[in-house]
């Protein structure tokens, strides 16, 4: 009879590239609908949903706290969707994700102005970012979890990166829908209603995405899990359980995201600001290297998730972070040169060493906590930095722009986060090939030794 771990370790490659496929699309549509927000928060809401100012930056500051909103309610979003997704399925949850999110981004593009309607303009934008927010802060952890569940023990790392490269796909199809409007309209229509378009468009995609969903099943570890679960009602699970048995998991978790999310917005919205209002760069010609730094991030993703299986999760992190403190002086005075290839340079360079943090992060953190409450685990130690990192990070960094007129505190404070997140690399359990079935055995076993009750796996 072959064994639990030796099935899991062998799954059909046919079943496993679909479930990656299906993660990777719902991913495509929740993040080009989040991340079509932090491009108009720079090129647009700063303009018409806010009062008319003399300083250049404080519009782009209030849209930057409208953008934090988003991530102050991932936590809440992480926590809900992982207790509901840890007892009814990462599927179910995952389905309803897309949905509330693709309501939230069409509505977001039929908003008044301010002109029109006053403050209600930015109030609405703030409730519908806060639902954007909550939605994408439960697709995370369902995402990753259906292909690192599925996945063979010595690839997890590989496979589980699929749902990270998502990420800059769907960052690119916002990208070239707003470069596409802005090159095609005036700026005045561009302003008027051409950025509605691409929040309408959501519909379509989030149709195609839903779809894809429904094609795919819970990973046969989860559902062994959830068996057990119902047949030993005292079995607990969700945020609380996991930050009470699992707390150096969390903690670790966060450490490790802080440095990364600060990371990643600082290159793909702060740039923006800095590349527009500091250098004046032309709109259309910004939005032209990202779209080319999303194509090289999306490739490099699966190949750092290969490297972490071959050479460990903590050296391949423990790069990106080395990385991230010196990318901050390295990339400023790159763009300080204006010139096209060389931002377009530094600007990738950003995005690589960020891979290094990225790609690896499913596979640890899945590696981390056992199935019964892994999708709390993970959300919670995903979403939660989001709130003091990738949330502030644009609005921090602007500021020190606008008070120092200088690059330099931005580095330092790219670097200073860096700091934190080597600790806990440093501090982690390197868990490569690691088997999730072995993990839920000495969870179990833990429960025994705690309960005195005797317990048995589901029969295959």
């Amino acid at each position: 009879m072959v064994s639990a771990t030796a099935s899991h370790r062998t799954p059909p490659q046919s079943g496993l590239r679909r479930v990656v496929s299906a993660s990777m699309a719902g991913t495509i549509v929740e993040w080009y609908e989040f991340f079509l927000y932090a491009t108009a928060a720079t090129l647009v809401f700063n303009l018409i949903m806010f009062p008319p100012s003399d300083d250049p930056y404080a519009g782009i500051i209030a849209a930057f706290v409208t953008y934090a909103v988003g991530f102050i309610a991932r936590p809440l979003g992480g926590i809900v969707f992982g207790h509901f997704g840890d007892k009814y399925g990462r599927k179910k949850l995952l389905q309803l994700a897309i949905i509330l999110v693709g309501v939230a981004t069409f509505l977001m593009g039929c908003l008044p102005t301010f002109q029109q309607v006053g403050y209600w303009a930015p109030a609405l934008l703030v409730l519908l970012r806060f639902a954007q927010g909550f939605a994408v802060g439960g697709e995370w952890g369902g995402g990753v979890l259906l292909v690192a569940e599925h996945s063979p023990d010595k690839t997890r790392g590989f496979w589980a990166s699929f749902p990270q490269a998502a990420v800059p796909i769907g960052n690119l199809v916002a990208t070239v829908v707003l470069l596409v409007l802005s090159r095609t309209l005036s700026a005045e229509a561009f302003l008027a209603w051409g950025w509605r378009v691409g929040f309408w468009l959501s519909v379509v995609i989030v149709a195609i995405g839903y779809y894809i969903r429904t094609k795919i099943s819970d990973a046969p570890i989860f559902l062994e899990a959830q068996k057990e679960a119902e047949e030993h009602k005292h079995d607990r699970y969700g945020v609380f359980e996991v930050v009470r048995r699992y707390p150096r998991g969390v903690l670790t978790a966060m450490g490790l995201r802080f440095a990364e999310n600060i990371m990643y917005y600082l290159v793909v919205t702060f740039s923006i600001t800095y590349l527009k209002i500091a250098l004046d760069v032309n709109t259309a010609e910004i939005l032209g290297m990202l779209v080319i730094a999303h194509i090289v991030h999306m490739i490099v993703i699966p190949l750092v998730g290969a490297l972490a299986d071959r050479i460990g999760r903590k050296p391949v992190y423990a790069i990106g972070t080395v990385g991230a403190a010196a990318w901050g002086f390295i990339a400023f005075p790159l763009f300080n040169t204006k010139e096209p290839a060389i931002i377009i340079l530094a600007i990738c360079l950003g995005l690589v060493i960020h891979s290094f943090m990225y790609a690896p992060q499913p596979a640890i953190m899945s590696e981390m906590f056992p199935t019964r409450m892994r999708y709390s685990g993970v959300s919670l130690g995903y979403q939660v930095t989001s709130i003091v990192a990738g949330s502030l990070a644009p609005i921090i960094a602007t500021a020190l722009l606008s008070a120092s007129g200088s690059y330099i505190p931005v580095a330092l404070y790219l670097a200073v986060a860096a700091a934190i997140t080597l600790i806990a690399v440093v501090s982690m359990r390197e868990t490569k090939g690691s088997s999730l079935h072995d993990l839920d055995r000495v969870d179990r076993e833990r429960l025994v030794a705690e309960t005195g009750t005797v317990r048995v796996p589901p029969t295959r």
